[in-house]
Order: structure tokens, then sequence, then C-alpha cells
């Protein structure tokens, strides 16, 4: 079930709402559990048994071993190694096996049946859930949860199980067990849940529309193409992130952030900060840390940023040009972290935004390719390599058709409407015009959104494949 869908919007997000505030105390952690279990079972009638099966694997496993480590016995590790066995497995076998044994066909020349296996819709999502769980526990930087149900409504809980943010334990522990609720906060959310569906549906759609365009290979339609993609999803996983954020306000959750400008930077560093930092603080603390980070020698550090980047770049998908994006943005790192750094930071602003969003752009036409061969000869037109021209009349008419929405899909994914409205709100009477206004644009979206998905059946998302 897609958030931007008939059925969520009118049938399903009402009836679960509605449940969940009339539902008394602890009822509402059954609701949310019972609503997140239909949500999934909607689109998933089968792999729901393997969702299941992997969350009472880390709710088991993180129980023995917090018993183990308090009393002072040995077994913890063992137990921990167990549990990332299983969450691991099972991600591997769903979305990997075909993968490896492809590539294995490949180099030995065997004939190794494929598995045909479908990947469980956001099953990298909640195996990180349930891995940073478990690691926590055993660190003993979170509490074991020890009631099954509210275990299991953290790991499958609707707002965030299908495309993130990945929400670490430490962070709603508190809130699964008592949570304030208010017509403040859900107002609030309601906003941020309109904002991300506006977002998704009126912007990143309708750049897909423009990605999906074909015509003569030119230089101008592979520009297009590239520019659409790379606002396409940001607008698209922002948004959904966005949606899942303002649903668990609703709901009394507060999820962490996942983007903040990331077309702003100044520096690949800078944007892998700001660029679905869910992801980026996951790898860094149960990765890139336990690896030993920037404290050992500069051969072992080389070794962790290309690990950290190359496990980045396969959690994304099962195809080379995925493990290429993410080396690619390893080399990046490594170099701003040599003497190019310091020349990075001696340039002027504007010449660090175009460097940044040259080799973005570049990495987004890796990573939306189908594969790798398609990747370089993509590259390879957009600098008039093996195309019919510069452009023709299908390409200028694409520019003309898209350009004005390119051009606010760049401003709006920069912060100026956001410094607006708060210059807005420290005039005289900006505050209580936004407060006036505010309810009813969440309408008036509200209402374009849904008109837009009744009338039409293009709505993509692209994590749904991570």
């Amino acid at each position: 079930m897609l958030f931007p869908s008939i059925s969520f919007l009118n049938w399903f997000l009402p009836l679960t709402v509605l449940a969940y505030f009339l539902a008394p105390g602890r009822g509402k952690n059954i609701v949310l559990l019972l609503a997140s279990l239909v949500f999934y079972f909607w689109g998933e009638p089968v792999y729901i048994v393997v969702m299941l099966l992997s969350a009472f694997s880390g709710w088991l496993h993180a129980l023995l071993i917090d018993r183990r480590r308090c009393a002072g016995r040995p077994g913890a590790k063992a137990l921990l190694t167990s549990c990332i066995a299983v969450s691991v497995g099972a991600l591997l076998i769903f979305k990997y096996s075909d993968f490896f044994i492809t590539n294995v066909n490949a180099v030995t020349g065997a004939h190794i049946p494929l598995t045909g296996l479908v990947m469980p819709i956001g099953i990298s999502f909640y195996t990180f859930q349930i891995l940073s769980y478990a690691v926590d526990v055993y660190r003993g930087e979170a509490e074991v949860q020890k009631n099954p149900l509210n275990f299991f409504m953290y790991v499958t809980l609707f707002p965030q199980l299908i495309a993130g943010p990945i929400v670490r334990y430490q962070t709603v522990q508190g809130e699964l067990e008592r949570r304030r609720h208010g017509l403040e906060e859900a107002a609030c959310g309601v906003r941020r849940f309109c904002l991300g569906l506006g977002k998704k549906v009126l912007i990143a759609n309708t750049l897909a529309q423009l990605g999906e365009a074909a015509g003569e290979p030119t230089v101008l339609l592979y520009w297009l193409k590239s520019l659409a993609f790379t606002l396409q999803i940001y607008f698209d996983f922002s948004g959904y992130s966005d949606m899942a954020i303002g649903l668990g306000r609703i709901f009394g959750f507060h999820f962490c952030e996942n983007f903040d400008y990331p077309y702003i930077s100044q520096s690949i560093s800078e944007f892998w900060r700001r660029w679905h930092m869910s992801l980026g603080t996951w790898f860094r603390d149960y990765v890139y840390i336990p690896l030993g980070g920037n404290r050992v020698s500069k051969l072992k550090w080389f070794r962790n940023v290309l690990v950290v980047w190359l496990l980045t770049g396969f959690w994304h998908g099962a195809q080379w040009n995925f493990i290429v994006w993410g080396l690619m943005f390893a080399l990046l790192l490594l170099l701003e972290k040599s003497g190019f750094g310091e020349l990075l930071r001696s340039a002027p602003a504007a010449m660090r935004s175009v460097y940044v969003l040259f080799f973005v752009n570049l990495s987004f036409v890796i990573f939306n390719a189908a594969d790798m061969p398609r990747a370089v000869t993509a590259i390879r037109c957009m600098f008039g390599l093996g195309t019919s021209g510069v452009a023709d009349t299908q390409s200028l008419y694409l520019l003309r058709s898209y350009g004005f929405t390119l051009l606010l899909a760049a401003v709006l994914s920069t912060p100026l409407m956001k410094k607006l409205a708060e210059r807005l709100r420290s005039m005289r009477w900006g505050d209580a015009l936004l407060c006036a206004f505010e309810p009813l644009g969440c309408i008036a979206l509200l209402a374009l959104v849904t008109g837009c998905v009744v009338d039409g059946s293009f709505n993509p998302f692209l994590y749904f494949r991570f």
C-alpha cells in the first residue's frame, strides 16, 4: 500500500487514526501493531512471515543477550553473532542470492539455477533496525524490550516500515511505553505529512515522467533525464521521509530527520551528512567506528572507508552499478581527506557547489541505470559521445515542457522557502497570517494530490526496490 493512494488516504489512515485515539491506554500499541500488520499484509501477504520471524529472532536474541550480560555470564557475544547471522542471512537469501548465483555462473561457466525469490518490501530497513537494537542491547546502550508486542510494533510500525527513516530503538524506546498526544502535535504531523505528499506526487512523479521520456540520443536529452532523476530521487525519498515523520508525530513518535537540503552542500562529505542521514549514521556507528574509524593507520583507514561505501552501495541493490556508485563516493571522500580537500576549501563557494552537484548528478546516472554498460552509455551520451547531436526537436520540446518543473524543483530543494517563512513569522502579522493560511494550504494540497492520484496511474516509488 502506497501512502499516496486512495486506499491509504481515504480508508486506511482515517480508520487507523480513529481507532488509535478511541483506544484506551496500552490499547493504542495494539491498534498500531494490528494496523501495521494489515498495512504490510496488503502488499506482502506471504513475506509478512519473514518480517515477523526476523522480529521474533531479534527480540528473543536481545532478551538472552541482556540476561547473559547482566549476570556476567559468557555467551552474549555468541548470541549477538547468532542474531546477526539470522537477520543478515534472511537479507542475503531474499535480496542477494540471485546476484551471487549469476556472478558465480558468469565466472565459472556453471549453470546453477536462479532462486527467483522476490525481495520482501522494506527488508533492508527493518533488518537494520533489528540489528541496531541487538547491538545496542549488547553494548548496554539500550534497555531490553521485554514486551514482545511493543518490540513487534517497533519493527513493523507502518509509517517508517517500507522506506525509513531507519529508526534506532534508542530514539523511541521511551515512546514505545509512554507517548504524549495533543492537538498541536497532531497538527504538526498533518502539516509534515501533507508537505511530503506534495513533494512525492506533484514534483517527484512529474519529474519521473521526464526521466521516462524517449527520443533520439542527444546531449540535451541525456542531461535532462539525469537532472530529472537527481531531483526526483530527492523529492521521492525525502517526501516519503516527511510523510513518515509526520505520521509518527500524529501517533506520538518523534522520528529522526533524514534529509537536510543536501543539494546545497559544499563538499561530498557535507552531502553525506545531509543525505539519508539515518543510513549514514547507522553505517558510522555499526560498521565504521567498530572497524576503528580514522583512529587507525592510514592503510586501515582507507580499508574502513572502502568497506563502508562498498556496503552502502550494496545495501541499495544487488547490482554492480550500486557497488560502483558506492565506491565512487568512497574515492571522492578519500580525495577530500587528502590534499585535494585543502584545495577545495580554498575555492569559491559557487565552484564548490558546482563540483558537488556535478559528481552527485553523475553518481545518480550510475545509480539509476539498469546495469553498468547502460550507465556507461548514458554518461558517454551526456558528453557527446555516441549521440545524434547536441539537441533535436524532441529534446527541445521536453526542455520547454519540463523546464519550469526542473527550475521549481531546484529552488524547492534549497532552504529558500523555509527562510522566507521564518522571515515572515518574524514580522508583526506574519505569524498570525501563516497560522491562518497553513490549514487552508494543507487542505488545498491534499485535494490537489488526491485529484492527481485519482486521475493518474503513474505513481512510482524508487526506494521500494531497496
